[in-house]
């Protein structure tokens, strides 16, 4: 085991199965032509909220096998499938790595609630002998990285990270803590989500979380625009293979060089009114890169569309980087992937870093007064990115925030 250090860490794989599509190409296609993917969801038919952003064309049985397509939660295939797309990104083969060294931290919010709905009605409709065996481990939170571990082998450390809409940060962060402490060299991080059940989308209904745009839901997500009414519910995974740069050499993507995180200990579900904890989170993040506020050229903003999420966030970050970073929520294209959307938006930013171009926010059309920052929209904004910030906000007053360079 080598010594703590503060040894940069490269992003030097990624893998995404989101609304924007399955793979990193068509994610980042859709992304920065701004085309949102919400739509009318035939299983929520007849909600009050009976639309969704979910992952196109996606087939267990063709993309992992038909025992895979029954045996695990669809929170868990959407993991998997992204976890091999991000090691072959990496230009790893899990035959050859040293698996006791290769470590997989992944967040998850609320495991595998389709599996808990059917298992239920099994339950109450036909009684206990009808409850699959497959039930408590299809619906452990914990198995989106036992699976992935299994999948690929890897046998170092295994995480996860529950803290709401902030999981996903927060994993890639404890993911680069893993690495400099030489505990693992090479780290699977992200996260899984697939919660769009009846159940879940009528509590957020009843929160007054989600948009009410049913007769328009490709309109309903619409970060920091004036007409705003709260988010989309969305599902996908987002996975990051993540070495020490020394180690990633020319196969790197990007530098994940800061990493904050607190908790408001305000509300269940409300954000600090101040924003003092995200902007605590921001501040540690951008210490922790020994980077000054006045170098940020872009944020991935956690934007969630909810009338008070959009206007305290966007205060924060006014108030500490001013009004020059480029600031775009993609949340306007692939709704909100709830613990997944933290690990979602770090591989954006990664992307915008390698691309140099900032990505609109889908929906703007007159920005509310109230936020004073300069939001990217209509069309992608050329130019280039040397340090980016991705902010991420949870339920429970969790708040996290990377720093990312290009390598």
């Amino acid at each position: 085991m080598t010594h703590v250090s503060t040894a940069d860490v490269a992003i030097t794989g990624l893998g995404l199965v989101t609304p924007a599509g399955i793979g990193v190409e068509a994610n980042w296609n859709r992304i920065r032509a701004g085309t949102p993917c919400a739509a009318p969801d035939p299983v929520l038919k007849g909600m009050p909220t009976d639309f969704s952003c979910r992952v196109p064309g996606f087939d267990p049985d063709e993309l992992l096998g038909g025992f895979a397509g029954w045996q695990l939660d669809r929170f868990v295939q959407l993991a998997v499938v992204a976890a091999r797309e991000a090691i072959a990104d990496a230009g790893w083969d899990p035959r050859t790595w040293d698996a006791p060294r290769v470590g997989v931290v992944l967040g998850n919010s609320l495991g595998g609630a389709e599996t808990f709905e059917e298992q239920h009605r099994a339950l109450r409709d036909d009684g206990p002998a009808l409850v699959s065996p497959l039930a408590v481990p299809k619906y452990l939170p914990n198995m989106v990285s036992g699976q992935v571990a299994i999948d690929c082998g890897a046998r170092g450390a295994n995480l996860v990270v529950a803290s709401a809409c902030a999981s996903g940060a927060m994993a890639i962060g404890m993911a680069r803590d893993l690495l400099r402490s030489g505990r693992c060299d090479v780290v699977l991080a992200g996260a899984g989500e697939a919660a769009l059940t009846p159940t879940v989308v009528a509590g957020l209904h009843k929160m007054g979380a989600l948009s009410k745009r049913c007769d328009a839901p490709e309109t309903a997500s619409r970060p920091f625009d004036a007409g705003r009414d709260g988010f989309v519910a969305a599902e996908g995974a987002g996975i990051l293979v993540m070495e020490r740069a020394d180690d990633a050499g020319d196969r790197a993507r990007a530098l994940v060089r800061g990493y904050g995180t607190t908790c408001d200990a305000h509300h269940a579900t409300a954000p600090d009114p101040e924003g003092a904890g995200i902007e605590r989170a921001l501040r540690e993040a951008l210490a922790d890169a020994g980077v000054e506020p006045s170098a940020v050229d872009h944020v991935n903003a956690h934007g969630t569309a909810t009338p008070m999420n959009d206007v305290v966030e966007a205060r924060m970050l006014r108030r500490v980087l001013g009004e020059r970073p480029a600031v775009t929520s993609t949340k306007g294209v692939t709704g909100h992937t709830l613990a997944a959307a933290g690990a979602i938006e770090a591989a954006y930013t990664a992307l915008a870093i390698q691309h140099g171009e900032i990505p609109p926010t889908a929906n703007l059309e007159h920005q509310d007064p109230e936020i004073d920052v300069d939001v990217v929209h209509g069309t992608a904004r050329a130019g280039a990115v040397d340090v980016a910030v991705s902010t991420s906000m949870g339920f429970g007053g969790h708040n996290a925030a990377l720093v990312l360079t290009p390598a």
